[in-house]
């Protein structure tokens, strides 16, 4: 093997990034040599190490005065635009298991550091007739197979994947809303202002699998967790929910889970009368929901009772 083959080798597998600018790499002068200033803030740890200069010459420097690369994304963008191959994703949703409790709804805020005020997952007090008992009904972006809103995008900033999902690309977002007018479910939201995020969230490149950081002047929704389910794992709203409500899984392979328990999605969906919401409009929607029915917890209302005290 040649040196300059290990000194290359080397330089990936480090995955670090000088701190310097890099100058002066033709004059044979080392454009890594630290100057007096960086000398009195940082001192030299003794460990060197072979890097690979612009011009192709192997030049040692300090690990003192290297940094480490930034997080990249775990794929590409067109990656992340295609989709997982061979999935079909699809969700349901237990309306018989509701509490109200909104850890659904804090944990995905969390992950996605949603702007306070909005939420991407909706929690709506429902009610069949009036004779019949009120429910809670969790509402996430449908992820329809035939969505409206990547039909009106000007742009092509929302999309749906060979996967069922259905993403926005925020890069590619003119903030027109015309997507917002279009979703019959009203499960966008606009963000109007600049978000305070962590220095750490906000340096991260951004990832339409992720939809973080968000950006100003763009629409947001529930992406369905994309970024997990490439991993293998489930999105944040159904790990975070103690009852059970949300199943997420695979309808090629016939199979949803909660995380503690598993079904056979054609089954549950047929033997617990599962329906779609707005299935008349033609959208044909990725979320199924399960009839309140045989309820675990009854009907409270925590903003009614905390109205009732003021009063």
């Amino acid at each position: 093997m040649q040196p300059n083959d290990t000194s290359r080798r080397e330089f990936i597998s480090a995955t670090i990034l000088t701190s310097l600018a890099v100058a002066g790499c033709s004059t044979g002068k080392n454009p890594f040599e630290p100057d007096a200033a960086t000398l009195e803030t940082i001192k030299p740890s003794g460990e060197m190490v072979k890097l690979l200069s612009v011009d192709g010459q192997v030049i040692e420097v300090d690990k003192a005065f290297l940094k480490p690369v930034p997080e990249l994304p775990q794929v590409s963008n067109q990656a992340a635009r295609m989709g997982i191959p061979g999935k079909k994703f699809v969700m349901v949703i237990d309306l018989s298991r509701c509490k109200n409790l909104k850890k659904c709804q804090t944990a995905c805020n969390h992950m996605h550091s949603i702007h306070p005020g909005q939420n991407w997952i909706k929690l709506y007090p429902q009610k069949e007739a009036e004779h019949t008992a009120p429910y809670w009904q969790p509402t996430t972006c449908m992820h329809c197979d035939e969505p409206p809103c990547v039909k009106v995008c000007p742009v092509d900033a929302t999309f749906k994947r060979q996967d069922g999902i259905v993403l926005i690309d925020s890069d590619r977002c003119i903030g027109c809303r015309f997507c917002m007018a279009a979703c019959p479910y009203s499960t966008r939201v606009f963000n109007w202002e600049e978000l305070d995020l962590p220095k750490e969230i906000a340096d991260k490149p951004y990832s339409c699998e992720t939809s973080v950081p968000q950006k100003i002047g763009t629409v947001g929704k529930c992406d369905f967790c994309p970024d997990m389910a490439r991993k293998g794992q489930l999105p944040h709203c159904v790990t975070a929910c103690p009852n059970g409500v949300f199943m997420f899984g695979d309808l090629n392979e016939d199979s949803v889970t909660n995380g503690t328990e598993t079904f056979r999605f054609s089954e549950l969906v047929r033997d617990k009368a599962g329906y779609r919401l707005m299935e008349d409009l033609g959208t044909k929607p990725s979320v199924y929901y399960l009839p309140p029915v045989n309820r675990n917890f009854p009907f409270e209302n925590e903003e009614v009772k905390e109205g009732n005290k003021k009063n």
